[in-house]
């Protein structure tokens, strides 16, 4: 199986720390945030891994390799301009649209058994399957109402605060199908706001994974903060 680690970002909100560095490149407890999800892939047998490049390109090319340290192989795809999460996928359909795969967010940490995780979502019979984690505080967040079996009934990205309807949020992992492609448009094209939406509003099969850890979006110096302080590191 394949892995999509996405990492174009450009970290507005965390500058100007990301003035040097990318998002996915800030240590944790004196590693990047890219190098767990890389070490979490290798672990479940993962080897061919996939990084989307846009914002300081050369410092995680610099950093990873060819990934063989690892024990797996890392290709890149450097973005001119920025095609968001599920345009920068669609730009690698002739080398991911073969077998299902994986697409990770890269900029969020959490720990994953991903060989678990496909092992569940193998035995769905759906396009895809997201991995979803509980948060109180929801409005940054994409939430989704699950029904019987773990399927996913609805899909909110970022909802306005009367329109919570669950805790329920996107971790920013997926497993899906190739025919996934079908559902992202040839332009920018994001998840969260464009391909989960059209996937359940076309009533295709979508479930939910549930994790029992917390996912950490560092989207903020607090949140940056507050992952570095459970971690033990300041």
């Amino acid at each position: 199986m394949k892995a999509f680690l996405l990492a174009a970002g450009k970290g507005i909100r965390l500058k100007p720390l990301t003035d040097r560095i990318p998002k996915v490149m800030i240590p944790i407890a004196g590693k990047p945030i890219l190098e767990y999800h890389v070490e979490q892939l290798a672990a479940s047998g993962i080897r061919e891994i996939f990084i989307n490049l846009h914002h300081l390109p050369e410092k995680i090319k610099g950093f990873f390799q060819d990934g063989r340290k690892w024990g797996v192989h890392i290709k890149y795809s450097y973005e001119p301009e920025i095609l968001g999460t599920a345009g920068a996928v669609k730009r690698l359909k002739k080398s991911l649209a073969r077998e299902p795969f994986l697409v990770i967010y890269g900029d969020n940490y959490t720990q994953l058994d991903y060989a678990d995780f496909i092992a569940r979502a193998e035995r769905k019979n759906g396009i895809g399957t997201v991995a979803v984690f509980e948060k109180k505080d929801v409005r940054e967040c994409g939430i989704v109402e699950i029904g019987p079996g773990q399927r996913i009934l609805r899909f909110v990205e970022k909802p306005r605060p009367e329109d919570v309807f669950s805790h329920w949020v996107n971790a920013g992992i997926y497993y899906f199908q190739p025919a996934v492609f079908e559902f992202i448009g040839s332009d920018y094209s994001d998840f969260g706001f464009d391909v989960l939406p059209n996937i359940l509003q076309r009533r295709e099969r979508l479930y939910a994974y549930k994790l029992e850890t917390a996912v950490w979006a560092v989207d903020s110096r607090d949140l940056l903060d507050q992952l570095r302080k459970r971690k033990g590191v300041a």
